[in-house]
C-alpha cells in the first residue's frame, strides 16, 4: 500500500498547488494544459479527488 500511499500524495500535491495557482493569480494550470473540462482534465480532477479521499486515511495510519 506504500506505493498508492505516494501516488494519492503527489496528485494531492499537484491539486493544491493548481488551486493555489488559482486563487493567487487566477490561474487554472489543467485547463490550461489540456484544455478547460476536456476529458482529460476531467479524469485528472477526478483522479485529484479521489487521492484526497484516500488521504484521509493518513490521519488514522498509527504507523
Amino acid at each position: 500500500m506504500k506505493v498508492i500511499d505516494t501516488i494519492a500524495l503527489i496528485l494531492v500535491i499537484i491539486g493544491a498547488i493548481n488551486w493555489g495557482l488559482i486563487g493567487f493569480f487566477n490561474f487554472n494550470l489543467v485547463d490550461t494544459i489540456f484544455g478547460a473540462m476536456s476529458v482529460i482534465s476531467r479524469i485528472i480532477y477526478a483522479l485529484i479527488g479521489i487521492s484526497g479521499l484516500w488521504c484521509i486515511r493518513l490521519f488514522f495510519d498509527n504507523k
